[in-house]
């Protein structure tokens, strides 16, 4: 459970003072921006490969952020065109560290007893031919991001992802590692679930409180003209996937929008789990005690 200093959520950048560079890191070619739809400060990390820069928090890696929050929020734009590298450093509860990795570069799913790594598929505006339109393969989606890739509210399930891929338990998030080609506006930790398309009136009015989703905090909002619909306008990508029952190969949109009640997939799975065969080997990997195969990264 996150301390009280932590909840009911942690603005990262803001509590770490990101632009002090006293107690995060960068390299290369990382500034900030004002971005006008956005209305306020973004961070862009750009490259000529996706770990050619980064920005990074905390500054070193034998410090720790000891945030417990189970959701990792990421508000992110992909830069057009261009491949992106994000890594997660995370402890669990047996003091073992563990690197979650998503990348757009990533073409499969790889798996080793620390270190977890999932393709990541950009989302399209609607209508643009990339958006999931019938006879688009999940192959076609993967690779640089479109020209017109969005903003987007990634929710990261770290108990859940802990869980479902290595059946460890999920401790604290020690580290992150913003590569190149990246927009970033803030990252968040909590034990909410937030979602975007919800008005705080909405929120009042409607019993969502009891099934543990609230309105997104307003310093992590993004903005909505009048006349708008958020989901029109952003993409909002959870995982694991809601109700998800097997692990999933890659990070991607997989609704138009969150479902109204949040369920935990670690408590979904069914005892005992039938998986198919490509889930057996993956998830056998867990048993792998001695040192890890190496996997290939930028980093």
């Amino acid at each position: 459970v996150p301390a009280a200093w932590q909840r009911p959520y942690l603005n990262v950048f803001k509590h770490f003072r990101v632009e002090e560079w006293k107690r995060s890191a960068k390299e290369g070619d990382v500034a900030a921006l004002t971005d006008a739809r956005l209305k306020g400060t973004v961070y862009r990390i750009r490259g000529p490969g996706p770990g050619s820069s980064y920005l990074q928090l905390p500054r070193t890696g034998t410090q720790s952020l000891g945030l417990a929050g189970r959701y990792l929020y990421l508000l992110v734009r992909p830069l057009p065109r261009k491949h992106f590298l994000v890594h997660l450093d995370v402890a669990t509860e047996e003091n073992q560290v563990v690197r979650i990795s998503f990348s757009n570069l990533f073409k499969e799913f790889k798996s080793t007893a620390t270190w977890l790594q999932f393709p990541f598929v950009c989302g399209a505006a609607e209508g643009s031919g990339r958006d999931g339109a019938a006879g688009t393969s999940r192959r076609d989606l993967l690779g640089a991001a479109p020209a017109d890739v969005r903003w987007t509210c990634l929710v990261l399930d770290l108990r859940s992802i802990l869980s479902l891929y290595l059946g460890r338990r999920y401790s604290h998030l020690k580290g992150v590692k913003l590569g190149s080609n990246l927009l970033v506006k803030n990252l968040c930790t909590s034990d909410l679930v937030f979602d975007p398309g919800v008005t705080f009136s909405e929120a009042r009015q409607s019993d969502l409180a009891r099934r543990g989703v609230a309105p997104m905090p307003r310093e992590m909002a993004f903005p909505v003209p009048k006349g708008e619909k958020w989901h029109d306008l952003y993409d909002y990508i959870r995982f694991p996937s809601e109700g998800s029952k097997l692990p999933y190969d890659s990070i991607q949109k997989s609704c138009p929008g969150p479902a109204a009640v949040w369920e935990d997939p670690v408590r979904q799975l069914p005892q005992p789990v039938t998986l198919t065969k490509a889930v057996r080997d993956r998830v056998s990997l867990i048993h792998q005690i001695t040192s890890p195969r190496a996997v290939s990264a930028p980093w």
